[in-house]
């Protein structure tokens, strides 16, 4: 995944050079939003850690009030969501989930489903330090079922790395048996699978699915299974294809395009990027061109980072 991002570190960096440029952005009458967006988007977020730091030694303020009180609307958002570590974001993201009106399914799984064991643990005990709350316990305080019993596979944070070659027949093998085989469905197969094996590892496994049934996994999460455990097993297959499932309705809901544009654009934006144009009969640059506007839709286009017309 290393090196799939459309922002980099920008080389010749200096954080108190960027600090007063930001500075003067927002001193004094109005705004100078097209240097904030500029400046921001084309560097990395450890860069971002580093102008904060620097901004609150030259001005003993602080960046992110700052921002938050010379930009507004969605343009704010999105700045804000670029200037928080990224585990801080993964965390702040699940909290909002699971602690808002409802509890926002999509983004538990998104979010579970696409992080390395590794980076799992680290939302865990984040979350723990941050709320003083168990991050499994909340979550099954706020889900059910199959539903649920994916989610806390998800959070054991032991998923595989790697493609386990040998695994990869029987993977596929199994996933039939439990449900186009099978009179009735054995979810418990799917969500053991789905939940424990990565991403790469299961994109492997669906191709080999599609050969030994002739149908998609996708068809037949469809037809085997339904509510909140179809939406999870269907989440975490599209997750092995880069998201492009959470975007295909994201122009109009602007949280998640956020979400997705702020956490995704140093790790995968370009695999996004070709799996969004493969799927669908726009590129995801048009997309954001055609609904976002001002701002907010500049700073998009700069972490999209490009166009695949």
């Amino acid at each position: 995944m290393a090196g799939r991002g459309t922002v980099k570190p920008h080389s010749g960096f200096n954080a108190n050079d960027d600090a007063e440029v930001l500075y003067k952005a927002m001193k004094g009458l109005g705004t100078d939003e097209a240097a904030i967006l500029q400046l921001l988007t084309a560097r990395s977020n450890a860069q971002r850690q580093e102008i904060k730091a620097a901004y609150k030694t030259l001005h003993g303020k602080d960046l992110v009030d700052n921002l938050k009180s010379e930009l507004g609307g969605k343009f704010e958002s999105l700045i804000v969501a670029l200037m928080i570590p990224p585990i801080m974001y993964d965390v702040k993201c699940l909290r909002d989930a699971i602690k808002g009106a409802g509890t926002d399914e999509k983004v538990l799984v998104e979010i579970l489903a696409s992080r390395s064991p590794n980076e799992v643990s680290q939302i865990k005990s984040l979350y723990k330090r941050e709320h003083n709350d168990d991050l499994e316990e909340d979550v099954c305080g706020d889900t059910g079922g199959h539903f649920q019993r994916m989610l806390v596979v998800l959070l054991q944070a032991s998923r595989q790395q790697g493609i386990q070659e040998d695994l990869i027949q029987s993977d596929a093998q199994a996933l039939f048996a439990a449900g186009e085989q099978k009179f009735g469905t054995d979810e418990g197969q799917f969500i053991t699978i789905l939940g424990n094996r990565s991403n790469a590892h299961l994109r492997k496994v669906f191709e080999e699915y599609r050969k030994l049934s002739g149908y998609e996994i996708e068809e037949s999460i469809q037809r085997e299974t339904s509510g909140t455990l179809q939406e999870v097993l269907l989440a975490v297959e599209l997750t092995c294809f880069n998201f492009t499932f959470i975007l295909q309705g994201a122009g109009t809901d602007d949280k998640t395009l956020i979400r997705i544009m702020a956490s995704r654009s140093e790790v995968d934006m370009l695999d996004i990027r070709a799996e969004f144009r493969k799927r669908f009969a726009t590129s995801l640059h048009k997309m954001i061109q055609g609904d976002t506007s001002g701002d907010y839709r500049k700073a998009l286009l700069l972490l999209c980072g490009g166009d695949d017309a």
